[in-house]
């Protein structure tokens, strides 16, 4: 069995519509409090976190939405899929998140999972919902760039 440097990284899962859907302000890393069948299930990259969000209560941060498929050989000491995870954060983390929710239209949302290492981690990410005009723009944007780079590209 061969070790794992403590500063690799390996993506399990992105959340990939996050871009398109939300304006990121803030960044973030997590831990995740996973059971055995869980992490098996993650080395095979069942996972999905599409529908991801996060809710602070009583001083505990908390991930909603994020689905882990059952491991086939877990047989009885099968995990439940969609259930609520507790996020591994400092005091003063949760406490400045939790501020920041607060304020109308913030939501704190799961950007990526990962193993860093041996452990698997979370990137949040504190976003406010994009308006329809504004996801327009952006595509107009990435398709006007997209044209003015094969217009270099042939000349």
């Amino acid at each position: 069995m061969t070790k794992v440097a403590k500063d690799h990284v390996k993506v399990i899962a992105t959340n990939r519509k996050a871009t398109h859907d939300f304006h990121i302000h803030d960044k973030l890393e997590a831990g995740i409090a996973l059971v055995g069948s869980e992490v098996k299930s993650l080395r095979e990259a069942k996972v999905t976190i599409a529908d991801g969000w996060v809710e602070i209560r009583k001083g505990q941060a908390y991930v909603h939405g994020i689905q882990i498929n059952e491991y086939a050989q877990a047989n009885r000491w099968q995990h439940e899929v969609a259930r609520v995870r507790k996020l591994l954060l400092h005091k003063h983390e949760i406490g400045k998140l939790g501020a920041k929710t607060l304020v109308k239209g913030y939501t704190l949302i799961p950007l990526s999972l990962y193993f860093k290492g041996a452990r698997v981690k979370v990137e949040l990410a504190l976003v406010t919902h994009k308006k329809q005009h504004d996801k327009r723009a952006a595509k107009r944007e990435a398709d006007d760039k997209r044209e003015i780079d094969r217009a270099m590209k042939r000349h």
